[in-house]
């Protein structure tokens, strides 16, 4: 074996396929209640896709909330597309994976959060040319009791 083993990264990838599980669950399934989600993302992220008027309005970051009306959610390996309502308008967003900055469902509190710096320097490897484009992972905080818990104090220095 050679090289050392990204622990990190791995995690990373494991937290990830929880929420793809998730939401594949809710697209084949629907929603069962009282389950919803909050989604924060990285608006400038390459392969994010929404309208210039939410892109103006959310420069940066955008939470998402999916619960009562959504529509068109369909999950890939590297992404999420859903339809939501933004003041009565029906705005159709794409959002890969590697955007996500955290994830949350209140009902079970449950949350995952990502460090946007680590990822945010993961995500120079994105080549960005399209939504499906694997992107190179960042390292994930995981909560526990409602605390957040960094995988760096878990690293040897």
């Amino acid at each position: 074996m050679t090289g050392s083993i990204d622990y990190g990264r791995l995690m990373y990838g494991a937290l990830l396929s929880v929420i793809k599980t998730v939401l594949s669950d809710v697209a084949q399934n629907g929603l069962a209640e009282p389950h919803h989600f909050f989604i924060a993302f990285d608006t400038r992220h390459p392969g994010v896709k929404l309208s210039n008027h939410l892109r103006a309005r959310y420069p940066d970051t955008l939470t998402i909330v999916i619960q009562y009306e959504f529509g068109d959610l369909i999950v890939t390996d590297a992404a999420f597309s859903i339809t939501l309502s933004f003041g009565n308008k029906a705005e159709h967003l794409v959002v890969p994976f590697a955007a996500v900055r955290t994830f949350a469902d209140p009902s079970v509190e449950f949350g995952l959060r990502f460090d946007s710096q680590e990822a945010d320097a993961a995500s120079d490897d994105d080549p960005g040319d399209d939504a499906l484009a694997d992107t190179a992972p960042a390292t994930p905080r995981a909560p526990g009791d409602g605390e957040v818990v960094s995988l760096d104090k878990f690293r040897k220095q």
